[in-house]
């Protein structure tokens, strides 16, 4: 059985080479993950829906330059990486402070065809929470929390995708860590 890099590696040479259907299963093979990544990165989904545009722009624009020297999924996030960048530097999204506590439940309510209604009210307030803790960091610090926790890639990996040494990006992370542990200390401290 083929690996997940060498079917990116096939898929890639197809879509290059004009194939829509290798272009459509690489869209389908990412999308999910970019969008997640572009969300917790934005704080809202309609910057994440246009953050992931922009990627997916910019990597059928330049797939030609994708030579597999890396990781199709490193290079590609490495595009989300630089997205972000510049998305940051255009409009800095003012933090907003939810009340979670005030939050209509009601309204968190996932549709009836769910399975387990409780347990999804539970993620959907926790999704909210780590949302708000993340849009609290500056954008050099969300992305190395972003590679290092969702996307779990090693120290050096978040250094050679932003161009900074290993160390730089510990220091980022610890930072944020340290800076997300007071801040949802003092936001969601208990009365």
């Amino acid at each position: 059985m083929a690996s997940i890099i060498d079917e990116d590696q096939a898929l890639v040479a197809a879509a290059a080479a004009g194939s829509k259907q290798a272009w459509v299963d690489l869209v389908a093979r990412y999308e999910s993950r970019i969008y997640n990544q572009a969300l917790r990165l934005t704080g809202n989904s309609a910057d994440a829906l246009d953050l992931m545009q922009e990627v997916f722009i910019g990597v059928f624009k330049n797939l030609h330059r994708f030579r597999g020297e890396s990781k199709f999924s490193s290079w590609v996030f490495r595009i989300v990486h630089n997205k972000s960048i510049d998305l940051a530097r255009r409009w800095r999204p003012p933090v907003q402070q939810r009340q979670f506590e005030d939050t209509d439940d009601l309204a968190l309510l996932p549709s009836a065809s769910a399975n387990e209604p409780d347990e999804r009210l539970v993620q959907d307030r926790i999704n909210m929470q780590v949302q708000a803790l993340l849009a609290e960091l500056p954008i050099e610090q969300r992305l190395v929390v972003e590679l290092k926790i969702f996307q779990s890639q090693t120290f050096e990996e978040i250094g050679v995708l932003q161009d900074i040494s290993e160390n730089t990006a510990k220091t980022r992370f610890y930072s944020a860590l340290k800076k997300l542990k007071n801040v949802s200390e003092k936001n969601y401290a208990m009365p």
